[in-house]
């Protein structure tokens, strides 16, 4: 049934079925103007259109409308889109890089444009995503970050995106954790409390904000929590009265 706006093909010209060159999956029922056709404007069409007749895709891979090449590559033979990693549409490049082999996405690691390099990202072996970790991208950056080696991570610690900032506190080795103490902005500095070693949480025990002292607070050791009893925020010295609780450390002026 049709659906979306009026059938018009890429250039705002009426639909011709009679002229069509796939005119004969028309008598099939494998397509129809208004819910599934390869010249219609209307992407959802078009996608419908190569779940119907896969088969066809490699014979679209040239064509004028790069909605449609990009659908076509989506099913197309995989020995036919190489030629895609080069064509003037970033959708219709990205597309190609998620379906061809990982070796392929190294040759557009430096593409101009970030929809293609974020594929790059996502398809590249862990081995090869250094470069990707210095994208000027932020987004491209993010998505190196959460599937790099830990070990790669320390270039990170002080990238301009607090997000990214906070993905490594969530995954770099214990060992660079205070490297955070001093991070401006204290969700960042929270995830590293919520992975340091106990024994050094008294870096972030005097932190200003009242979230990264409460993470301290919760994983505390008892000479720590016991500090913590005295913090100037109530729910920092409940917290800390809990955490002894736990450890069995009650002092006998803490109500129970």
């Amino acid at each position: 049934m049709p659906e979306g706006p009026a059938p018009v093909d890429w250039e705002g010209r009426p639909l011709e079925c009679g002229a069509c060159r796939f005119r004969g999956r028309l008598d099939l029922g494998q397509c129809g103007q208004g819910w599934a056709c390869v010249h219609d404007r209307y992407a959802k069409r078009i996608e419908r259109f190569f779940v119907l007749n896969p088969d066809l895709a490699d014979a679209c891979l040239t064509m004028p409308y790069f909605e449609t090449r990009m659908n076509a590559a989506r099913v197309a033979t995989l020995f036919r889109l190489p030629r895609l990693l080069n064509d003037a549409d970033a959708g219709v490049r990205a597309m190609a890089i998620l379906r061809l082999p990982v070796t392929h996405a190294r040759r557009r690691i430096k593409d101009p444009d970030r929809r293609v390099r974020i594929a790059v990202a996502h398809r590249l072996p862990l081995e090869k995503l250094l470069p990707m970790l210095s994208d000027p991208d932020s987004y491209v950056r993010q998505i190196a970050t959460r599937r790099a080696d830990p070990g790669m991570l320390p270039t990170m610690v002080r990238d301009e995106d607090p997000e990214i900032r906070r993905i490594v506190a969530r995954r770099i080795g214990e060992n660079w954790l205070v490297h955070f103490v001093t991070d401006p902005d204290p969700l960042v500095r929270r995830e590293a409390a919520a992975r340091m070693p106990a024994a050094r949480l008294g870096a972030y025990a005097r932190d200003d904000d009242l979230r990264v002292r409460h993470t301290v607070a919760e994983r505390a050791p008892p000479d720590l929590a016991r500090a913590l009893l005295d913090d100037p925020e109530d729910v920092i010295r409940e917290t800390a009265a809990e955490r002894l609780a736990q450890l069995k450390e009650v002092p006998d002026d803490v109500d129970r």
